[in-house]
């Protein structure tokens, strides 16, 4: 963590008890479910698919996002709880990335493979790439292990050398195996086919800030820097402070829904790739942005504290399902204004979302978290327990990082 810009009189007994209830949320309903029913015994590596309604598919493809989700989660789980079991899981998860899904011949990594670990999906979309950077670089932060920290930086050299626009600036979506043009660039089938977007460019700085984190910033900073800049002036509504979604080459906006989830997510992992910077004239420009965009998510709170996923801004319509990995950085992005600003107000709305969490969305049967809740108050068993989409990374990101920001508040 960062160390804290302001320091808090916190609320101690009510920031205990919520320290509390998310690691227990994350030592015991979480990670035992990924552990106890997902890792593929015979094959090796993790089973692609459990279906909402809790049903196996030994035989789904499996994603390189759920792999390199999968390793960041259990790298840093070890990191921060030390638990051997964790680091097992994690070097697990490493080997088989290497072994299976590391193209060899042209470099960067697959974007699925078969259940028998075969190329499958062979094109280079660069938000996988991203993922898997992000899994390497906290393992080798977790462990210092040399092997996973140049996996890392050739992952960095391949998104430098095949994403970046030096035209325009940015960073394209997808490409072939081989590093050439590609005509369908979406990231999945629900998203619009524009080469450049709000949530890779969100999943770049990510791991790029984390890599930092491991004290070789160079050329990491100038990448972080450019980032940050691309989020102020480009991604950012000016007028609104809502995350425009998506773009063409030359920064033309062309979606204008607001999607509430990646504003709040992106609040905070602005703010810490700001941290993670270290410079004082960034972040004082950055600090009121990542203010003012995580009011604005706050178009999506609900009544009953949750947050809803995106909406178009007339109103015409709303995804009113409140999607697990929307609760979970809605959590992190509203405490974090708490934390680093003294805004008592955001840390209700962290607590309210929790509650929501703890009350509809927390499978305490099987373990894990529901895809989402439905508008009606139904649980959505049609999408994924778990998945190609669906992994332990938004929620126990949320667990851990508020174990460590309130050990760090607490202590000082």
């Amino acid at each position: 963590m960062p160390a804290l810009q302001h320091v808090l009189h916190p609320k101690e007994t009510q920031l205990r008890t919520l320290r509390g209830e998310v690691y227990e949320c994350l030592t015991q309903n979480i990670l035992p479910f990924w552990i106890n029913n997902m890792i593929d015994t015979k094959r090796g590596g993790w089973y692609g698919q459990m279906t909402g309604r809790g049903e196996l598919v030994k035989e789904a493809p499996r994603g390189a996002i759920l792999y390199g989700r999968l390793l960041w989660t259990l790298s840093a789980a070890y990191r921060v709880l030390n638990v051997e079991a964790y680091l097992d899981a994690a070097s697990m998860t490493k080997n088989y990335i290497l072994e299976h899904f590391v193209d060899h011949e042209y470099g960067g990594t697959y974007w699925s493979v078969t259940a028998d670990g075969e190329p499958l999906d062979t094109k280079k979309q660069f938000y996988a790439q991203g993922f898997m950077l992000y899994g390497f670089s906290e393992y080798a932060r977790a462990t210092g292990d040399d092997d996973a920290l140049k996996m890392a930086q050739d992952l960095f050299k391949v998104i430098e050398q095949h994403a970046w626009d030096s035209e325009h600036g940015g960073y394209i979506e997808a490409c072939t195996r081989d590093w050439c043009p590609i005509e369908d660039m979406r990231l999945s089938a629900k998203d619009e086919n524009f080469p450049k977007s709000q949530n890779t460019h969100l999943h770049i700085i990510e791991p790029y800030a984390n890599m930092m984190k491991e004290g070789d910033s160079s050329p990491l900073a100038g990448a972080v820097a450019r980032l940050i800049e691309l989020f102020c002036t480009r991604i950012l509504n000016p007028t609104t402070h809502h995350l425009d979604l998506f773009f063409d080459m030359d920064w033309r906006r062309m979606s204008r829904t607001e999607s509430y989830g990646h504003d709040i997510e992106c609040s905070w992992l602005l703010h810490e790739a700001a941290l993670a910077l270290g410079d004082a004239d960034i972040i004082k420009k950055v600090e009121p942005i990542v203010r003012a965009v995580a009011k604005a998510s706050e178009k999506g709170l609900q009544a009953d504290g949750s947050l809803i996923y995106e909406g178009e801004p007339d109103g015409s319509h709303f995804d009113r399902d409140r999607h697990w990995w929307v609760q979970a950085e809605a959590v992190v992005g509203f405490f974090n204004i708490y934390q680093h600003f003294g805004d008592e107000a955001a840390l209700d709305k962290a607590l309210r979302v929790w509650e929501y969490i703890k009350e509809h969305l927390i499978d305490r049967e099987h373990g894990e978290w529901y895809w989402s809740i439905r508008e009606d108050g139904s649980v959505n068993l049609d999408d994924d327990h778990a998945g190609f989409w669906k992994c332990p990374y938004h929620n126990s990101r949320m667990c851990m990082e508020l174990i460590e920001r309130i050990d760090a508040m607490l202590v000082s």
